[in-house]
């Protein structure tokens, strides 16, 4: 059985995307969670993740034995081992579009990533108030997104953004995340796009399991006062 190691749900954006593409797409896995506890060389999760990462990071995915780390490898990896569950869209153009998309988010999106880290169990509207009075980089990637999302859920008629659910929108869950915990403004039809992804099985699924976990960590979040 495939296996995926993965940090804490509550706020591994780079794990939540394989393990929700895999459970989404019904493939049978074992999820292998890595506590955080920091990220400096000696810490217990650097010693761990280090034990089957080159790199020491999450996620990693192990085919017995073989493993692939990265998010986008992992996603062209399972691509190619199950090509029956289509995880990239039908067509030669539309493939090439989510590929783009998937990389623009892979290295993009800096600006939202640095002020917004994802936190799911959390109610940061207050931070996000701040942060969308004070960060244009922030208000110019979300502006990239809803034109994004726009533009692809327009042209392929929905639900998802090429349709039927795909890598694209496995790539994309994880800023979903951060759009809702910290209460940043979108259009209705990007909110409803957000609230169809989350009610899909896999992102559900995920989300279940970081309300679950109940382990703080004070790294993690530099921005709350208290709990």
């Amino acid at each position: 059985m495939l296996k995926l190691y993965i940090g804490n749900k509550n706020y591994s954006s780079w794990s939540m995307r394989p393990w929700v593409l895999l459970t989404q797409a019904d493939i049978a896995f074992e999820d292998i969670v890595v506590r955080f506890d920091s990220f400096d060389e000696g810490s217990e999760f650097r010693k761990q993740i280090s034990t089957v990462s080159p790199v020491g990071k999450v996620p990693v995915l192990d085919d017995d034995g073989f493993r692939v780390w990265d998010t986008l490898a992992i996603a062209e990896y399972l691509a190619e081992l199950f090509p029956e569950k289509n995880l990239w869209p039908q067509g030669v153009q539309a493939r090439a579009r989510a590929r783009s998309i998937c990389a623009e988010m892979h290295s993009g999106f800096a600006a939202l990533r640095g002020a917004c880290p994802m936190n799911i169990e959390a109610d940061l509207a207050s931070a996000g108030q701040l942060v969308w009075r004070d960060k244009p980089g922030v208000r110019a990637d979300v502006a990239r997104l809803v034109a994004m999302w726009r533009e692809l859920l327009a042209g392929h008629e929905g639900p998802m953004l090429f349709g039927d659910f795909c890598i694209a929108d496995a790539f994309f869950a994880p800023v979903c995340m951060r759009l809702k915990s910290y209460a940043l403004p979108v259009p209705d039809d990007i909110a409803a796009y957000i609230e169809r992804l989350c009610a899909m099985p896999g992102v559900k699924g995920w989300i279940a399991g970081a309300l679950a976990e109940n382990d703080f960590r004070a790294f993690e979040e530099p921005y709350r006062l208290q709990r």
